[in-house]
């Protein structure tokens, strides 16, 4: 991507090659050139994830051009009128950074139409793009894969990480009992969301306790925080339930075959890379729809400069950004 003139360069956080987050730097890119299926948008705020790590490192491989601009989620202005979006409606995209696309960490990106959804007026950009990953991962999850239905039973694992909680928001709103676990400190926390019952799960009884909660078993068992247990799992899964893996890249747990089978019961592998642009517009009404009503807000949001990006994906990396979502303004 060669440079052009001085006054059509925009900042980008930028890397030359996949590797650690020190590879990232502020760079000076010419503005994308919109083709005719895109949408011109100039960035407001964009969101840090741990997706955005794998694809920088190269541990989830994709296709991608060098100099490549890291990042998926954004909010921003459509500057030009395309593809029935008119300049000045305040959009947002989550699929941005992978499969080819150049990323949303950026003064101003190109993005495919069919991945641009209005985000509900007086919504705040930073509230927006802080919970759009986890959000739209939750419902994909549990609507999309899970199938879960009214009056069932939810277990999810980790209520109070991003996903986690966009999970509990969303499954109180249809089942007939959700089941949490998260830190002591979080449990209340995980209440207010809509959790029926949270557990600590550093609780010596937490099995047992599990068990207690959920008597005739879990319909759906979905485990955010990538710390599978799946015996445990399959022990309380209810006839014909359902496990979703979404996390967890690493681990190797062991499966308990038979306790799985006899019950009818599935394990569904699941990533949010891999929706398609229905799946993705599928999630995007059901999290605007959350947005709009205010049902769903990050629980705290820390806003960095562009520039801050290596630092904010080696934060991440370390675990030091523990119930915080960070949010780049270009």
């Amino acid at each position: 991507m060669p440079p052009g003139p001085a006054t059509h360069l925009m900042r980008a956080a930028v890397i030359d090659d996949v590797g650690p987050a020190s590879n990232i730097y502020p760079g000076r890119l010419p503005h994308p050139e919109p083709g005719p299926d895109d949408v011109p948008v100039a960035v407001q705020a964009v969101a840090v994830n741990h997706v955005d790590t794998f694809v920088r490192s190269g541990a989830y491989p994709t296709a991608m051009d060098f100099p490549f601009v890291v990042g998926r989620d954004l909010v921003g202005t459509v500057t030009e009128d395309a593809r029935g979006f008119v300049r000045g409606e305040t959009v947002w995209c989550n699929s941005m950074g992978h499969h080819g696309r150049q990323g949303a960490a950026a003064e101003h990106v190109a993005v495919p139409w069919r991945r641009v959804y209005r985000l509900p007026e007086g919504v705040d950009a930073d509230t927006a793009v802080a919970v759009l990953h986890p959000a739209a991962t939750a419902h994909l999850a549990l609507h999309r894969h899970a199938g879960v239905n009214n009056g069932e039973t939810v277990f999810i694992g980790g209520g109070a990480g991003h996903v986690g909680s966009a999970a509990v928001v969303m499954a109180a709103q249809t089942s007939r009992r959700v089941v949490t676990s998260a830190r002591k400190e979080d449990m209340d926390y995980c209440l207010s969301l809509g959790a029926d019952v949270a557990l600590d799960y550093r609780d010596e009884r937490f099995d047992a306790r599990l068990y207690a909660a959920a008597p005739d078993g879990v319909d759906v068992y979905l485990e955010t925080s990538g710390h599978h247990d799946l015996a445990l799992a399959t022990a309380v899964l209810a006839p014909r339930g359902r496990i979703v893996l979404m996390s967890g890249m690493q681990a190797t747990p062991q499966l308990p075959a038979g306790a799985l089978y006899t019950k009818d019961g599935s394990i569904l592998g699941f990533a949010i890379s891999n929706a398609t642009v229905d799946e993705l517009a599928e999630a995007a009404a059901g999290v605007n729809a959350l947005l709009a009503d205010g049902l769903i807000a990050p629980r705290n949001i820390e806003v960095l400069d562009l520039a801050e990006t290596a630092r904010a994906h080696e934060r991440l990396e370390q675990g030091a950004a523990r119930g915080t979502r960070l949010v780049l303004h270009p």
